[in-house]
């Protein structure tokens, strides 16, 4: 997902799940079967959308009973990854036009990345499947990089991309709100992913975009990228 790189490049960081992938059955379905293994109760797919956001480890630290205080925590989130990492292809898909998006941005010369907290083995290999060269640089959960909302996947895509000074950011959640606003990033909040439009606003989006269409359109005409 590399290519060569000038001075001063204009780039958009993206989350992931929410914002250019739909992903919440296929987290939907190994939470659960994580938690069958041990006879837990089950998560409706409106409580995973709810506990999605802050990383596979937060994920079931809320879907399992007690929490981090559950002596199996640390085997069901194990499960958890191996079931996703296996399945994670099967209902996964991108957002309607996200793909024309990231070629029309491209075609603009704008570097497409991605900063999620998801694991980074994953993160990659989504990337790679759906999106090949349209995404040039992609960063997950590793264990020397901080989770968002700290700043430090972003910070790291934004040295190696070379666009300090050129770059906005774009997400779906007040995570992404706050990632943005810890790493400096002017922050496009969009509407169609796991959280609603007034809960975004509560959280303090900046810029609320509506379609894939729109967010296009407020890419290519911000002044960092324009």
């Amino acid at each position: 997902m590399q290519k060569p790189l000038s001075n001063n490049n204009k780039a958009v960081i993206f989350d992931l799940d929410g914002t250019l992938l739909y992903t919440l059955e296929n987290l939907y379905e190994s939470t659960n079967y994580a938690l069958v293994q041990f006879n837990y109760p089950t998560r409706t797919i409106e409580e995973v959308r709810t506990f999605v956001g802050n990383g596979v480890s937060k994920l079931i630290e809320r879907a399992i009973p007690e929490g981090l205080d559950n002596p199996n925590f640390e085997e069901c989130l194990q499960i958890f990854k191996e079931h996703y990492s296996k399945t994670m292809y099967e209902k996964t898909r991108p957002y309607d036009g996200v793909v024309k998006m990231l070629t029309v941005l491209n075609q603009n010369g704008i570097i497409c990345a991605v900063v999620s907290n998801k694991f980074d083995s994953a993160v990659k290999e989504l990337c790679t499947y759906y999106f090949g060269d349209l995404i040039q640089a992609a960063a997950g959960e590793c264990g020397d990089v901080r989770k968002k909302p700290c700043p430090d996947g972003v910070l790291k895509i934004i040295k190696q991309l070379d666009c300090k000074g050129n770059c906005l950011y774009v997400g779906d959640s007040e995570v992404d709100i706050q990632t943005a606003k810890n790493a400096g990033l002017f922050c496009i909040s969009v509407c169609w992913g796991y959280k609603d439009k007034d809960f975004l606003l509560h959280n303090g989006a900046e810029k609320i975009v509506q379609t894939v269409e729109e967010l296009t359109k407020t890419i290519l005409t911000c002044n960092i990228c324009n």
